[in-house]
């Protein structure tokens, strides 16, 4: 079975996201907000029913990444646009950051996995702190449309945060592909030595 209960919550959680996206646009951010978090409770709600009834996939493997991603990346542009008249906007200079990091690790992963055939990619620690608090910077941002004065308050705090974990993570990956390659050079170099004797 591959469409399991999980992989439907997370093809919802994808379908919440134009959803928000036009809720943003034409003025309605508290709606957006409810969508947000529908999307954010699927979120939860996937992991827990693919442990719960054993149902992983490889397929929900790629599918909960990807929707988280596009979720994201989706707010941080949506939040930024100036002309949306929300009361905080997330700057341009961290979407932009934000949005590279994905870029090159998603380069990064592709290129390995050519020319090593390596399929194992993880998630880190300081990955999964990274999207949390990019989460956090999405919510304090949609906060503000119903606590204005907390939001504002936390909210240079939150994005400060969230550029740190965003370089910290990037610097991560970037040193274990680095020792993915090395790994696979001097695996490499023992299988000439051994058929080169």
């Amino acid at each position: 079975m591959i469409l399991t209960y999980a992989n439907q919550l997370t093809i919802l959680r994808m379908l919440f996201v134009p959803c928000f996206v036009i809720l943003l646009s034409y003025d309605h951010p508290k709606a957006a907000t409810v969508v947000f978090l529908l999307a954010a409770v699927t979120d939860g709600l996937d992991g827990l029913l693919a442990r719960k009834l054993q149902q992983k996939t490889v397929l929900g493997s790629f599918l909960d990444p990807m929707a988280d991603k596009i979720l994201l990346t989706a707010a941080f542009v949506t939040l930024t646009i100036p002309s949306l008249p929300l009361i905080l906007h997330i700057p341009i200079w961290l979407t932009i950051l934000t949005i590279s990091r994905d870029v090159i690790i998603a380069v990064s992963v592709l290129i390995i996995h050519l020319q090593t055939q390596h399929t194992k990619f993880p998630p880190s620690w300081l990955g999964k702190c990274t999207t949390a608090v990019q989460l956090l910077t999405v919510g304090v941002c949609l906060l503000a449309n119903f606590e204005t004065e907390l939001a504002t308050a936390i909210f240079p705090f939150v994005t400060y945060s969230t550029m740190a974990f965003t370089l910290a993570s990037g610097l991560h990956y970037a040193y274990k592909s680095m020792r993915i390659i090395a790994a696979y050079q001097v695996e490499g170099n023992e299988k000439n030595r051994n058929q080169n004797p």
